[in-house]
Protein backbone atom coordinates (compact mmCIF):
# COMPACT_ATOMS: atom_id res chain seq x y z
CA UNK A 1 0.00 0.00 0.00
CA UNK A 2 1.49 3.34 -1.12
CA UNK A 3 1.19 6.39 1.12
CA UNK A 4 1.00 9.97 -0.35
CA UNK A 5 2.04 12.56 1.85
CA UNK A 6 1.22 16.10 1.30
CA UNK A 7 4.65 17.94 -0.86
CA UNK A 8 5.10 21.48 -0.04
CA UNK A 9 3.04 22.81 -2.10
CA UNK A 10 -0.17 21.13 -0.68
CA UNK A 11 1.00 22.51 2.75
CA UNK A 12 1.27 26.17 1.10
CA UNK A 13 -2.56 25.76 -0.25
CA UNK A 14 -3.37 24.96 2.95
CA UNK A 15 -2.00 28.19 5.19
CA UNK A 16 -3.42 30.17 2.12
CA UNK A 17 -6.91 29.02 2.49
CA UNK A 18 -7.05 29.13 6.44
CA UNK A 19 -5.86 32.93 5.54
CA UNK A 20 -8.69 33.18 2.82
CA UNK A 21 -11.01 31.67 5.78
CA UNK A 22 -9.33 34.24 8.40
CA UNK A 23 -10.21 37.40 5.66
CA UNK A 24 -13.59 36.28 5.35
CA UNK A 25 -14.32 35.61 9.02
CA UNK A 26 -12.84 38.87 9.69
CA UNK A 27 -14.98 40.68 7.11
CA UNK A 28 -17.94 39.00 8.36
CA UNK A 29 -17.03 40.92 11.97
CA UNK A 30 -16.17 44.09 9.76
CA UNK A 31 -19.84 44.04 8.80
CA UNK A 32 -21.80 43.05 11.72
CA UNK A 33 -19.67 45.55 13.58
CA UNK A 34 -20.49 48.06 10.92
CA UNK A 35 -24.03 47.55 11.03
CA UNK A 36 -24.56 47.65 14.63
CA UNK A 37 -22.75 51.03 14.64
CA UNK A 38 -25.10 52.38 12.57
CA UNK A 39 -28.15 51.02 14.41
CA UNK A 40 -26.96 51.75 17.70
CA UNK A 41 -24.99 55.03 17.24
CA UNK A 42 -25.68 58.78 16.45
CA UNK A 43 -23.39 61.10 14.58
CA UNK A 44 -21.64 64.18 16.58
CA UNK A 45 -24.12 67.46 16.39
CA UNK A 46 -27.88 65.64 16.00
CA UNK A 47 -29.65 65.91 19.54
CA UNK A 48 -30.27 62.17 20.28
CA UNK A 49 -33.44 60.43 19.50
CA UNK A 50 -35.66 58.29 20.84
CA UNK A 51 -34.40 54.85 18.63
CA UNK A 52 -30.76 55.82 19.43
CA UNK A 53 -31.78 55.47 23.51
CA UNK A 54 -31.16 52.47 25.12
CA UNK A 55 -32.23 51.67 29.08
CA UNK A 56 -30.60 49.16 30.86
CA UNK A 57 -31.44 48.01 34.31
CA UNK A 58 -28.13 47.88 36.99
CA UNK A 59 -28.02 45.27 39.57
CA UNK A 60 -29.67 47.77 42.02
CA UNK A 61 -32.64 47.63 39.31
CA UNK A 62 -32.81 44.20 39.17
CA UNK A 63 -32.94 43.44 42.87
CA UNK A 64 -35.78 46.27 42.99
CA UNK A 65 -37.45 43.91 40.51
CA UNK A 66 -37.19 41.11 42.90
CA UNK A 67 -38.40 42.36 45.38
CA UNK A 68 -41.39 43.76 43.98
CA UNK A 69 -41.79 39.98 42.54
CA UNK A 70 -41.63 38.94 46.18
CA UNK A 71 -43.90 41.34 47.85
CA UNK A 72 -46.44 40.34 44.80
CA UNK A 73 -45.94 36.66 45.74
CA UNK A 74 -46.17 37.40 49.62
CA UNK A 75 -49.44 39.09 48.84
CA UNK A 76 -51.30 36.60 47.34
CA UNK A 77 -50.29 33.51 49.43
CA UNK A 78 -51.29 35.42 52.36
CA UNK A 79 -53.85 37.61 50.76
CA UNK A 80 -51.85 40.71 52.42
CA UNK A 81 -53.01 44.05 51.01
CA UNK A 82 -50.15 45.50 52.62
CA UNK A 83 -47.88 43.75 50.66
CA UNK A 84 -50.34 44.44 47.51
CA UNK A 85 -50.00 48.21 47.94
CA UNK A 86 -46.14 48.15 48.53
CA UNK A 87 -45.66 46.06 45.58
CA UNK A 88 -47.55 48.29 43.46
CA UNK A 89 -46.53 51.75 44.89
CA UNK A 90 -42.58 50.43 44.38
CA UNK A 91 -43.33 49.43 40.83
CA UNK A 92 -45.33 52.30 39.72
CA UNK A 93 -41.81 54.31 41.35
CA UNK A 94 -39.92 52.43 39.17
CA UNK A 95 -41.59 53.50 36.07
CA UNK A 96 -41.79 56.96 36.75
CA UNK A 97 -38.10 56.76 37.39
CA UNK A 98 -37.37 54.89 33.97
CA UNK A 99 -39.36 57.97 32.48
CA UNK A 100 -37.35 60.58 33.84
CA UNK A 101 -33.97 58.66 33.30
CA UNK A 102 -35.29 58.14 29.54
CA UNK A 103 -35.91 62.17 29.54
CA UNK A 104 -32.61 63.14 31.11
CA UNK A 105 -30.86 62.14 28.09
CA UNK A 106 -33.27 63.01 25.34
CA UNK A 107 -32.57 65.16 23.09
CA UNK A 108 -29.58 65.80 24.47
CA UNK A 109 -27.12 67.03 21.37
CA UNK A 110 -22.89 66.28 21.35
CA UNK A 111 -20.33 68.29 19.56
CA UNK A 112 -16.83 67.22 19.39
CA UNK A 113 -13.68 68.62 18.99
CA UNK A 114 -10.83 66.78 18.15
CA UNK A 115 -7.40 67.43 19.44
CA UNK A 116 -4.85 69.83 17.11
CA UNK A 117 -2.20 66.97 17.04
CA UNK A 118 -1.95 63.87 18.78
CA UNK A 119 0.95 61.52 18.64
CA UNK A 120 0.85 57.72 18.73
CA UNK A 121 1.17 55.90 22.30
CA UNK A 122 0.89 59.62 23.57
CA UNK A 123 -2.04 60.79 25.24
CA UNK A 124 -4.28 63.76 23.22
CA UNK A 125 -7.48 65.49 24.50
CA UNK A 126 -11.05 64.99 22.98
CA UNK A 127 -13.09 67.69 23.68
CA UNK A 128 -16.70 67.21 24.54
CA UNK A 129 -19.37 69.93 24.25
CA UNK A 130 -22.90 69.04 25.61
CA UNK A 131 -25.51 70.99 24.10
CA UNK A 132 -29.60 70.71 25.67
CA UNK A 133 -32.93 73.09 25.42
CA UNK A 134 -33.56 72.41 29.09
CA UNK A 135 -31.89 71.70 32.10
CA UNK A 136 -30.14 67.90 32.84
CA UNK A 137 -28.42 66.10 36.02
CA UNK A 138 -25.36 64.10 36.40
CA UNK A 139 -24.45 62.55 33.01
CA UNK A 140 -21.49 60.72 32.27
CA UNK A 141 -19.20 60.60 29.00
CA UNK A 142 -17.15 57.46 28.71
CA UNK A 143 -14.33 57.32 26.34
CA UNK A 144 -12.63 54.02 26.83
CA UNK A 145 -11.64 53.53 30.28
CA UNK A 146 -12.45 57.09 30.87
CA UNK A 147 -14.92 58.99 32.67
CA UNK A 148 -16.31 62.22 33.43
CA UNK A 149 -19.46 63.12 35.34
CA UNK A 150 -21.40 66.90 34.45
CA UNK A 151 -23.23 67.04 37.68
CA UNK A 152 -25.44 69.87 35.85
CA UNK A 153 -25.79 70.89 32.56
CA UNK A 154 -28.34 73.91 32.01
CA UNK A 155 -27.64 74.20 28.29
CA UNK A 156 -24.20 73.78 27.60
CA UNK A 157 -21.52 72.30 28.99
CA UNK A 158 -17.84 71.24 28.21
CA UNK A 159 -15.53 68.32 28.76
CA UNK A 160 -12.32 67.06 28.55
CA UNK A 161 -11.12 63.37 27.83
CA UNK A 162 -7.91 61.29 27.14
CA UNK A 163 -7.65 59.30 24.28
CA UNK A 164 -4.60 57.24 23.26
CA UNK A 165 -4.20 56.52 19.74
CA UNK A 166 -2.16 53.16 19.54
CA UNK A 167 -0.69 53.83 15.96
CA UNK A 168 0.12 56.37 13.19
CA UNK A 169 -2.40 57.45 10.37
CA UNK A 170 -5.79 58.60 10.05
CA UNK A 171 -7.64 57.33 13.00
CA UNK A 172 -11.22 57.75 14.32
CA UNK A 173 -11.49 58.57 18.09
CA UNK A 174 -13.49 55.68 19.99
CA UNK A 175 -17.02 55.73 20.02
CA UNK A 176 -17.97 57.99 23.08
CA UNK A 177 -20.83 56.62 25.55
CA UNK A 178 -23.10 58.93 27.32
CA UNK A 179 -25.35 57.50 30.46
CA UNK A 180 -27.03 58.62 32.86
CA UNK A 181 -28.50 56.83 36.57
CA UNK A 182 -30.19 59.51 37.61
CA UNK A 183 -32.61 59.74 39.74
CA UNK A 184 -32.27 56.68 42.18
CA UNK A 185 -30.05 54.56 39.66
CA UNK A 186 -32.44 51.66 38.78
CA UNK A 187 -31.64 51.70 34.94
CA UNK A 188 -29.13 53.00 33.31
CA UNK A 189 -29.95 55.31 30.26
CA UNK A 190 -27.42 54.76 27.49
CA UNK A 191 -26.25 56.32 24.08
CA UNK A 192 -23.55 56.13 21.69
CA UNK A 193 -21.70 59.04 19.54
CA UNK A 194 -19.82 57.98 17.16
CA UNK A 195 -16.90 59.84 15.66
CA UNK A 196 -17.12 61.02 12.02
CA UNK A 197 -14.15 63.07 11.30
CA UNK A 198 -10.84 61.50 11.71
CA UNK A 199 -7.38 62.83 12.94
CA UNK A 200 -3.83 62.05 11.38
CA UNK A 201 -2.16 60.68 14.53
CA UNK A 202 1.75 61.44 13.74
CA UNK A 203 4.74 58.54 14.91
CA UNK A 204 5.81 58.26 18.36
CA UNK A 205 8.60 60.05 18.81
CA UNK A 206 11.72 58.37 19.80
CA UNK A 207 13.32 59.79 23.17
CA UNK A 208 16.63 58.71 22.21
CA UNK A 209 16.63 60.71 19.46
CA UNK A 210 16.09 63.95 20.94
CA UNK A 211 19.58 63.64 23.07
CA UNK A 212 21.58 62.48 19.98
CA UNK A 213 20.72 65.71 18.52
CA UNK A 214 21.68 69.83 20.37
CA UNK A 215 20.05 69.72 23.64
CA UNK A 216 17.15 72.52 23.45
CA UNK A 217 18.62 73.74 20.18
CA UNK A 218 22.10 74.50 20.73
CA UNK A 219 23.20 75.79 17.52
CA UNK A 220 21.23 78.66 17.73
CA UNK A 221 23.12 79.88 21.11
CA UNK A 222 24.40 83.13 21.54
CA UNK A 223 28.25 82.21 21.94
CA UNK A 224 29.69 85.69 20.19
CA UNK A 225 30.12 88.26 22.15
CA UNK A 226 29.44 92.02 19.81
CA UNK A 227 28.91 94.35 21.88
CA UNK A 228 26.71 96.69 24.24
CA UNK A 229 23.13 98.43 24.57
CA UNK A 230 20.82 100.08 26.47
CA UNK A 231 19.20 97.40 29.48
CA UNK A 232 15.46 97.66 28.68
CA UNK A 233 12.74 96.28 30.83
CA UNK A 234 12.47 92.61 30.46
CA UNK A 235 15.92 91.78 29.54
CA UNK A 236 17.90 88.67 31.52
CA UNK A 237 19.76 89.50 34.85
CA UNK A 238 22.41 87.51 33.67
CA UNK A 239 22.86 89.47 30.56
CA UNK A 240 23.84 93.37 32.39
CA UNK A 241 26.93 93.96 32.53
CA UNK A 242 27.44 94.57 36.41
CA UNK A 243 30.98 95.74 36.04
CA UNK A 244 30.59 98.60 33.46
CA UNK A 245 27.40 99.81 35.28
CA UNK A 246 29.56 100.01 38.62
CA UNK A 247 31.95 101.85 36.40
CA UNK A 248 29.67 104.27 34.46
CA UNK A 249 26.19 103.93 36.45
CA UNK A 250 24.93 103.64 33.17
CA UNK A 251 22.46 99.87 32.99
CA UNK A 252 23.62 97.49 29.80
CA UNK A 253 22.87 94.49 28.53
CA UNK A 254 25.19 92.43 26.98
CA UNK A 255 24.48 91.48 23.14
CA UNK A 256 25.80 88.74 21.49
CA UNK A 257 26.29 87.27 17.42
CA UNK A 258 23.73 83.95 16.90
CA UNK A 259 25.47 81.79 14.60
CA UNK A 260 24.11 80.38 11.57
CA UNK A 261 21.45 77.86 11.50
CA UNK A 262 21.89 74.70 10.52
CA UNK A 263 20.85 73.40 7.01
CA UNK A 264 20.38 69.20 6.78
CA UNK A 265 18.65 66.59 5.53
CA UNK A 266 16.38 63.83 7.39
CA UNK A 267 17.31 60.76 5.23
CA UNK A 268 14.77 57.57 6.30
CA UNK A 269 17.92 55.51 4.42
CA UNK A 270 20.20 56.62 6.56
CA UNK A 271 18.29 55.48 10.04
CA UNK A 272 18.76 52.07 11.30
CA UNK A 273 15.97 49.39 12.61
CA UNK A 274 12.05 48.69 11.58
CA UNK A 275 10.03 50.93 9.29
CA UNK A 276 8.12 52.33 12.31
CA UNK A 277 11.44 52.99 14.27
CA UNK A 278 12.66 54.67 11.34
CA UNK A 279 9.89 56.88 11.27
CA UNK A 280 9.86 57.35 15.29
CA UNK A 281 13.30 58.66 14.69
CA UNK A 282 12.58 60.82 12.38
CA UNK A 283 9.79 62.42 14.06
CA UNK A 284 11.79 63.45 16.90
CA UNK A 285 14.43 65.04 14.82
CA UNK A 286 11.69 67.18 13.13
CA UNK A 287 10.82 68.45 16.44
CA UNK A 288 13.96 69.05 17.48
CA UNK A 289 15.38 70.90 14.57
CA UNK A 290 11.66 72.77 14.53
CA UNK A 291 12.58 73.66 17.78
CA UNK A 292 16.27 74.68 17.27
CA UNK A 293 15.19 77.19 14.23
CA UNK A 294 16.98 74.91 11.90
CA UNK A 295 16.41 74.50 7.60
CA UNK A 296 15.81 70.85 6.88
CA UNK A 297 14.50 68.75 4.61
CA UNK A 298 13.23 65.30 4.25
CA UNK A 299 13.61 62.31 2.11
CA UNK A 300 11.50 59.18 2.36
CA UNK A 301 11.36 56.60 -0.35
CA UNK A 302 9.55 57.78 -3.07
CA UNK A 303 8.90 61.01 -1.74
CA UNK A 304 11.39 64.29 -1.37
CA UNK A 305 10.50 67.85 0.86
CA UNK A 306 12.20 70.22 0.34
CA UNK A 307 14.11 72.19 2.66
CA UNK A 308 11.94 74.49 5.03
CA UNK A 309 11.36 75.73 8.42
CA UNK A 310 9.08 77.05 10.68
CA UNK A 311 5.79 75.55 11.74
CA UNK A 312 4.53 74.73 8.09
CA UNK A 313 7.60 72.73 7.34
CA UNK A 314 6.93 70.94 10.70
CA UNK A 315 3.43 70.44 9.65
CA UNK A 316 4.05 68.57 6.24
CA UNK A 317 7.39 67.09 7.74
CA UNK A 318 5.26 64.72 10.13
CA UNK A 319 1.72 64.47 8.13
CA UNK A 320 4.62 62.80 5.54
CA UNK A 321 5.51 60.52 8.35
CA UNK A 322 2.34 59.75 9.30
CA UNK A 323 1.05 58.79 5.80
CA UNK A 324 4.08 56.91 4.61
CA UNK A 325 3.41 53.52 3.72
CA UNK A 326 6.71 51.24 5.16
CA UNK A 327 5.38 48.17 2.31
CA UNK A 328 6.50 50.62 -0.32
CA UNK A 329 10.24 50.52 0.95
CA UNK A 330 10.99 46.92 0.54
CA UNK A 331 13.44 47.34 3.49
CA UNK A 332 13.63 44.78 6.43
CA UNK A 333 15.16 45.76 9.68
CA UNK A 334 18.68 46.38 9.98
Amino acid sequence: MTTVRAGPSGAAAGEAGKREAGKREAGKRRSLRDWLGRRLTIAPGEPLPQRRLFLLPTRFGLAWIALVVVLLLFGVNYQNSLAYALAFWLAGLAVVVLVRAWRNLLGVAVELQLPREAFAGREARLRVGLRAVRSRTAIALVLDAHETTLPCLETEATASLPWRPGQRGWQLPPTLRLETRWPLGLVRAVAWVQPTDGLLVYPAPLEAAGAEHRQLGAGLDATDFAGLRRFERGDSATRVAWKQWSRSGILTTKVFSVPPRQQLWLDYANCRGSPERRLSLLCARVLAHHRAGDRYGLRLPGRELPRGEGERQRRAALEALALFQADSTGGSDQ
